[in-house]
């Protein structure tokens, strides 16, 4: 008569092979996803430019004070010394300040389609979009009956944030002036990669 051991009734978890341990990338989307990580930079790059581009147009420069004047209309009560600073600090002189939004924004555009310094770009457009948001967009309101819209900054910090965890994930970008500068200077990888 066979003993029956305590082990007897265990599971044995079937081993994965090599074969079947990772799922299978049969998609063009998952087979491509770090060049497709660095066409959405590049083609968010170029939405800067054009965004830069406007910019530089005589009309935002003279209509940069009515602009922010036009953006505290309709806003709470709370909301009003917020605008009031940012209309009061830019009356001196609203040509420095659109000046600074155009060069900031060109510089954006340029560092997004080459790829350079790609942890304080992206750090840095989140910053512009929400400086953005909160003065020149009115964050998106006044929320009133029939509004319909949220404002475009919004949305394009959501993509410098997703921009970030696609680098996290998909690592070095191969188009990218980050990537030649990192083969001569380890250093840099500090600078550009989100890893690090």
């Amino acid at each position: 008569m066979r003993t029956k051991s305590r082990y007897s009734k265990r599971r044995v978890k079937p081993k994965l092979s090599a074969k079947n341990s990772k799922p299978k990338k049969n998609t063009f989307f998952a087979n491509n996803a770090a060049m497709l990580k660095d066409l959405a930079r590049i083609t968010f790059g170029l939405m800067w430019a054009v965004d830069a581009a406007f910019k530089f147009q005589k009309v935002f420069f003279s209509g940069f004070s009515t602009m922010l004047v036009q953006a505290s209309q309709g806003q709470p009560q709370w909301l009003m010394p917020w605008f009031n600073f940012w209309i009061n600090m830019t009356a001196s002189n609203p040509g420095a300040f659109a000046a600074v939004i155009a060069v900031l924004e060109t510089v954006l555009a340029i560092t997004l389609i080459f790829g350079f310094a790609r942890k304080i770009t992206y750090a840095g457009g989140f910053l512009l979009s929400l400086v953005i948001y909160a003065t020149a967009e009115g964050f998106g309101g006044p929320y009133v009956v029939g509004a319909t819209d949220i404002g475009t900054s919004i949305i394009y910090m959501l993509v410098f944030v997703l921009l970030a965890i696609l680098d996290a994930t998909y690592g070095t970008s191969r188009l990218s002036i980050d990537y030649l500068i990192e083969k001569k200077t380890r250093i840099w990888k500090r600078i550009a990669e989100m890893k690090y």
